[in-house]
């Protein structure tokens, strides 16, 4: 399987706006956002049945996708814009006074593509078990996806809504696991160690698969189709995806200290260097 130009392209383009969006206001969260960028791309780009000229709240025989970790909203803003939901100019407005594009995505302004209000770690699997299990009341057949941090997963409201998933058959979802490793304390195994996730998961009784390059677009891709065949087996999916840090930006990598830092005007130019124009700059 080849790769399309037009999503190639997408991946330095989106990490040139995620760079330059928490430049612009000193404030954001780049290294999470970087690191999934070739998430956001396959979805938004290959996986997806969705509409973005029109977008519903209630998203009616679409596909859904809530985003958990809502801190990485640079990548999710920049994918959305990008993917035609609203003006890539708006990316200008980011974390400002009045803008649609708050710190966490929200849903007062009605920015079409974000359907839930998130940042609050922890509530985003709940959220999407309830809409997977709406679509299979209302008999749509349409799928549901979810992504989250891997230290989100300490917070003890993803274990009870991954019981309830179990045991209500919601077998029309998938969710994904950013496993970079990091959160904004350390390293997760160092600030509170998750142990073996897949076996947890599995005996939570959930089909568990995995993806052990998430920064490469085609295995992310070819691993988000392979989730999609294990579906309506009476079992949720999770897909653990192993994804770096500050992905394509040299001194953000292999730390933790970019998950919540912005760039100075120094840092934002040796970041740009790394990363070519392909589609454009907002």
């Amino acid at each position: 399987m080849s790769l399309p130009n037009s999503l190639t392209d997408l991946c330095p383009q989106i990490r040139r706006d995620i760079v330059r969006m928490v430049h612009a206001v000193s404030s954001g969260h780049p290294g999470g956002s970087l690191g999934c960028v070739e998430y956001f791309v396959a979805l938004y780009g290959s996986i997806l049945n969705h509409k973005p000229q029109r977008f519903t709240m209630d998203g009616v025989n679409d596909d859904l996708f809530f985003l958990s970790n809502g801190h990485i909203s640079p990548v999710f803003y920049s994918v959305l814009a990008r993917t035609g939901y609203f003006p890539i100019e708006e990316l200008k407005t980011f974390r400002k006074l009045n803008s649609r594009l708050q710190g966490h995505p929200t849903t007062h302004e009605g920015l079409p593509g974000v359907r839930v209000a998130s940042g609050s770690l922890g509530q985003g699997m709940s959220v999407a078990i309830g809409a997977a299990l709406a679509k299979k009341l209302n008999k749509d057949t349409a799928l549901v996806y979810s992504l989250h941090g891997d230290g989100e997963l300490q917070e003890g409201q993803i274990w009870e809504a991954a019981m309830y998933a179990a045991a209500n058959k919601i077998d029309n979802y998938i969710a994904t696991v950013d496993y970079n490793g990091r959160q904004i304390d350390g390293d997760v195994d160092n600030v509170l160690s998750l142990g073996n996730l897949r076996a947890k998961f599995e005996a939570f009784g959930w089909i568990v698969t995995e993806i052990e390059n998430g920064n490469d677009l085609l295995a992310v891709i070819n691993g988000l189709n392979h989730a999609k065949t294990l579906l309506g087996k009476g079992k949720p999916i999770m897909v653990l995806m192993r994804t770096e840090m500050g992905m394509g930006v040299d001194y953000m990598m292999g730390t933790h200290k970019w998950h919540g830092s912005a760039p100075n005007d120094e840092q934002l130019q040796k970041a740009l260097e790394q990363l070519p124009v392909t589609l454009g700059d907002y």
